[in-house]
């Protein structure tokens, strides 16, 4: 049997590195700062659908609407009937719109980290120049600012439809930088209690139907306890059942702090101790679910 031998190199083989153009980058280096811009810009135009598909601006866009027409009826009222006041004050809409706020969240925390999560693109973010603080923060302030968005519009309306009715301008002003307030608070909380529970999963679906039960299922149950206390005769035990639940808490601080008209059973607000004690809660709720975030991308990033 022949065995082949292996052909040996010519003498005049030699190995060629052919030039195809590749050229390293000598522009400007924008940096952290600009990619956490840009994140913020991206994310808060996609909770409105903007850059995305048709599809994908129906939901917020008709949440924004149902948001926002109440308030104009409200207004036409005022105006129509020459009424000495509104309706409803503006600490109070955020609470009565509650069930869209929530609506509006529970579809938009998922949309805004499960994909990530989901299709694995976090590890890419935190390749370089972003770091794991920079994609919280921004994908946090992103949801606080437009859930803000949704809950000031309608303010706005009222303030607009109230100075047309030719209402009291220092009252009006007060009552609707009181309302800003409130709204602001109630989106920081929202926003991170939204994003917390969305990033546990990367199944949409999930996230969503996680959001609403947890909002919804809290407020059912503190509201259920909280009249059966009051019929009892317990109503000083209202206001610390009220700490258990997003919304209550911001019923109660604003109740307490910023003159608005509780809702809690008989009317009757936490005191201004209680309300302080509201407040420690409701920040540390938005410290702690920041903290959260934090360690949960510091392990997806690994």
């Amino acid at each position: 049997m022949s065995v082949e031998q292996p052909v040996a190199a010519q003498p005049g083989d030699q190995t060629r590195i052919h030039n195809i153009g590749y050229r390293t980058y000598d522009g400007p280096r924008l940096g952290r700062a600009y990619a956490r811009r840009s994140l913020y810009s991206q994310s808060l135009r996609g909770a409105y659908g903007l850059g995305r598909s048709v599809k994908s601006k129906v939901l917020p866009m008709l949440l924004f609407v149902v948001m926002c027409v109440p308030a104009a009826i409200m207004v036409a009222v005022a105006v129509a009937t020459k009424a000495n006041d509104l309706p409803l004050d503006y600490t109070r809409y955020a609470i009565v719109m509650q069930a869209v706020i929530s609506l509006y969240i529970a579809s938009q925390a998922p949309q805004s980290v499960s994909r990530d999560l989901r299709f694995k693109t976090v590890p890419l973010y935190f390749s370089r120049p972003i770091e794991t603080a920079d994609y919280v923060r921004a994908k946090y302030a992103a949801l606080a600012s437009a859930l803000f968005i949704l809950t000031a519009a309608p303010l706005l309306v009222l303030y607009v439809g109230a100075l047309l009715a030719k209402l009291d301008f220092a009252d009006q002003t007060k009552g609707f930088a009181q309302g800003l307030v409130s709204v602001a608070l109630l989106s920081l909380l929202f926003a991170g209690l939204g994003l917390v529970i969305a990033s546990v999963t990367p199944r949409r679906g999930f996230g969503i139907a996680a959001v609403i039960a947890v909002l919804t299922i809290t407020y059912g149950a503190v509201s259920t306890l909280q009249a059966i206390a009051d019929a009892q005769g317990n109503a000083d035990v209202v206001p610390w059942i009220g700490m258990f639940s997003p919304i209550t808490l911001i019923d109660g601080v604003q109740s307490a702090f910023l003159g608005a008209t509780s809702a809690f059973p008989g009317g009757v607000g936490p005191s201004n101790a209680e309300g302080a004690v509201y407040v420690l809660v409701t920040l540390g709720l938005i410290a702690a679910t920041y903290g959260l975030l934090m360690r949960r991308y510091k392990k997806v990033g690994l």
